[in-house]
């Protein structure tokens, strides 16, 4: 019998890793993720855009909470994973893990399409709206940000 030497490989794999963010635009949010160099497709909610991340393995969904939430200075966002049929929420702030959440009480009051999303009943590919950062270059995501910087300006 061995013990491994990173008791992460003990967990299982993460099936779904997505951060819930308060970006109101999905394709705002997909290029602030390519400019950080996160895979990840941005679906549009009601109550702001997820990040359904393409990367899952090791800290890989950690490791994007945390560049998002120092992205987004000041505002928290939620990292949920669905492991081997359990689902867990973390909060993160301005790039650092900022205790664990009630994965319960975050989606009692969430959007529909998180819940399809989170539990595989839905994936990216099966919704509308959804802006991949994945192959977004960053001139465009540049041009993105800054048409939604001048939109947030705008009386």
């Amino acid at each position: 019998m061995s013990v491994p030497d990173d008791a992460s490989s003990l967990e299982g794999e993460v099936g779904v890793a997505l951060v819930l963010t308060p970006v109101a635009n999905a394709e705002a949010l997909a290029a602030t993720c390519a400019v950080a160099k996160i895979r990840m497709d941005a679906v549009p909610t009601p109550v702001g855009a997820l990040a359904v991340l393409r990367d899952r393995d090791g800290d890989a969904p950690a490791a994007a909470a945390g560049a998002i939430s120092r992205l987004l200075r000041g505002v928290p966002v939620v990292l949920l994973e669905r492991r081997d049929g359990q689902i867990s929420a973390g909060r993160w702030i301005d790039g650092a893990r900022d205790g664990d959440l009630a994965p319960g009480l975050v989606l009692g009051d969430a959007p529909e399409v998180l819940e399809d999303v989170i539990l595989g009943s839905a994936t990216p590919a099966d919704l509308e709206g959804v802006v991949s950062s994945v192959g977004m270059s960053r001139l465009k995501a540049m041009r993105i940000l800054a048409a939604a910087g001048r939109a947030h300006r705008r009386p």
